[in-house]
């Protein structure tokens, strides 16, 4: 009972933490950029100024659906993100530029996280399903469950893998947006707000999937 209370309350802090990251950057999104650039513009910039070429900034439909693809080399930025002119667009925009950077200059955490994607992608087909029927067989079949537990923590290192790569790119937009002069020290301190709520929801994933993984070994360890 102690695991379901558990889950239930960092659940309820995910909830929480998207909660005050959709008003926080509604918030900024209100907040007109002086320099009057758009995401697309800020986007554009930021990968000229690191040297980088060879990425395209292209929108894509929905809301805080910005992810840089490093298959085919573009950075994705949302409808409101590439069009809007806003503090809340300007960190959006060189957060995904971060990315690419760190795609350009081989950053070792984003390579480690690359290298994992089909592994997490065959974890996330088959492991839910394997650690559901291994929970109901666990007396007869333990091994069933381990095998579930072990799939499992393919999600579970691939979301603690995320952080620092998540961490460096916000780092890197964010002494960006500074040294070169695009955004007033207010906007400055807006756009990290944004960057900072937009990383905690990476943080709660993470330890949601630690916890999740911790109670279903604690089954396969009491009962097998």
């Amino acid at each position: 009972m102690s695991g379901y209370i558990l889950i239930g309350l960092i659940s309820l802090v995910g909830v929480l933490v998207q909660g005050k990251l959709k008003s926080t950057f509604k918030k900024y999104a209100k907040i007109p950029m002086q320099n009057g650039m758009s995401g697309k513009e800020i986007a554009e910039k930021m990968l000229i100024d690191n040297g980088i070429y060879d990425v395209k900034v292209i929108s894509v439909r929905g809301r805080l659906t910005d992810h840089y693809n490093p298959s085919d080399k573009t950075v994705n930025l949302s409808e409101a993100v590439y069009n809007e002119r806003s503090v809340a667009a300007a960190a959006v925009a060189a957060h995904e530029c971060g990315h690419a950077i760190q795609h350009a200059i081989g950053y070792s955490w984003l390579q480690f996280r690359s290298k994992m994607v089909p592994t997490v992608q065959i974890s996330a087909k088959f492991a839910q399903f394997i650690l559901i029927a291994g929970i109901f067989t666990v007396n007869m079949f333990p091994q069933l469950l381990l095998v579930g537990i072990v799939l499992f923590f393919a999600t579970v290192l691939f979301s603690f893998v995320t952080l620092p790569v998540e961490y460096d790119a916000s780092n890197r937009a964010l002494a960006w947006l500074e040294n070169k002069q695009m955004v007033t020290e207010t906007e400055h301190e807006a756009a990290k707000d944004a960057l900072k709520w937009a990383a905690r929801t990476y943080v709660v994933a993470a330890l949601s999937s630690l916890v999740t993984l911790l109670y279903y070994l604690n089954i396969y360890m009491s009962r097998r």
